[in-house]
């Protein structure tokens, strides 16, 4: 790493990120994230490292990654009061939290154990044998590139029963997926609601639970989800005519039925909603209902689709149904953030045992992810990547996380090749062949 320049702003994250571990050795994260940055082929530490020219001293790097994985909270709230003051935040703050599993090799992982297989495709297994990992992310929009989620902080879940293999000098807790998912809510609401955001948060059907309902309620949180179609709803009860003795009534008397509101042809409306990118119209019915779970009044988005009603709630009543649409709409850009952080990352290709290793390679593949979008943010889309190779490729469409993350090795190694220049100039056959290895080189 010697002698090679890192961009201003990059350095500077680094630095910041890098406060929140122990002062004796958070020298060694600058150096790890920038042979992350460079490695290639299989994205194991060993590649990292040696990235990184560490040379001989490569053992004290192993540890240092296991102490990262015991301080993830703080680097995580670090993370984000960077994303706070680096780019225009609107009034309303959007969290996506989800669960996406690493398949792992080999025995004596610590953690490790079989789960059910979110994506088993026609060809894979029904379960597999790895890491659960929920994740935090914030969805922002781009001016040009539409929602881009940045990951902010990733906990791994283990199973009760995997817990007793643990040694028990670690001190791990059995905590469900839900509970996981408040402990990181409440940490970055937190820091949201300290800046003077509204923190609205989305996750799928499988949180909507009071578990995870009532915590995120009362740390002042708005949660948006998938509605079962068989949601034990009520309607809104009528208030009291009179003072009476008790408490008034939280749930009315009538069951509301999901499946049969959206067979009613009447009662249909359109709005115009921004998803995925476009503009288009959605029919939709909304309505107040009680609900169990959330211990109050919610508000029922029923959206048509050609292949069947979707269902959608919002533990604010006062939301609109197009902003219920849209926010749900931007819960898929963590799925592409689980995409970019296993296939360009790397994400659990590191062969590591140790269960703090784990966390802690995990949640700096998740780190570095969020840095590369952050560099790439306000740049325009001629510096990130170019198409003129690749005539059968689409020139409009937006640049991937790889183009964003070659783009910034591009940028490091033309700027290593100008400081040389600068001291002694090369001919122009020798510059054109540097140009044209640093294309292949990244």
């Amino acid at each position: 790493m010697a002698g090679v320049n890192c961009p201003r702003e990059w350095s500077e994250w680094v630095d910041w990120l890098a406060a929140g571990l122990h002062g004796r050795n958070r020298w060694r994260l600058a150096v790890v994230m920038f042979g992350m940055l460079l490695a290639g082929g299989r994205r194991t530490v060993t590649s990292w490292l040696r990235a990184a020219a560490v040379g001989d001293h490569f053992s004290g790097y192993y540890y240092f990654i296991g102490s990262v994985g015991r301080n993830t909270s703080e680097i995580a709230w670090r993370l984000l009061v960077l994303i706070i003051r680096r780019l225009p935040l609107q009034q309303r703050v959007l969290l996506v939290i989800d669960d996406s599993p690493t398949k792992r090799y080999g025995p004596k992982v610590q953690g490790a154990d079989i789960h059910h297989n979110p994506t088993p495709g026609p060809a894979d297994q029904t379960y597999l044998y790895g890491h659960i990992w929920v994740t935090a992310s914030i969805a922002l929009r781009h001016a040009a590139w539409g929602t881009i989620s940045l990951p902010l902080w990733g906990l791994l879940y283990v199973r009760r029963r995997t817990i007793d293999s643990l040694p028990k000098d670690y001190g791990w807790l059995f905590r469900t997926k839900l509970q996981l998912a408040v402990v990181q809510l409440h940490l970055l609401a937190a820091c949201l609601l300290a800046a003077g955001k509204n923190a609205w948060v989305v996750v799928d059907g499988a949180y909507a639970k009071r578990p995870f309902l009532r915590p995120a309620m009362a740390a002042g949180v708005v949660v948006i989800s998938r509605l079962r179609k068989d949601a034990a709803l009520r309607d809104v009860p009528p208030p009291p005519k009179q003072r009476r003795r008790g408490r008034p009534r939280k749930y009315g008397q009538h069951k509301i039925s999901l499946a049969k509101r959206a067979a009613h042809r009447r009662g249909w409306n359109k709005v115009e909603c921004h998803v995925y990118g476009k503009t288009i119209t959605k029919t939709y019915k909304t309505f107040l209902a009680t609900y169990v779970p959330v211990g109050g009044v919610i508000r029922v988005v029923i959206v048509q689709e050609p292949d069947g009603c979707q269902y959608f709630f919002a533990t604010d009543p006062g939301l609109t149904a197009a902003e219920i649409i849209e926010a749900f709409a931007d819960r898929s850009s963590i799925e592409q953030n689980f995409h970019d952080v296993k296939e360009v990352e790397g994400a659990g290709q590191q062969q590591l045992r140790d269960i703090w290793a784990n966390v802690g390679a995990f949640n700096l593949n998740l780190w570095i992810h969020t840095l590369v979008e952050l560099w790439a943010w306000h740049r325009p889309k001629e510096e990130i990547c170019d198409r003129s190779d690749s005539p059968w490729d689409d020139p409009t469409r937006r640049p991937s996380h790889a183009d964003r993350r070659k783009a910034l090795r591009r940028w490091i190694l033309q700027n290593e090749l100008s400081t040389l220049t600068s001291a002694a100039p090369l001919p122009r056959k020798i510059l054109h062949l540097v140009h044209h290895l640093i294309q292949l080189a990244t």
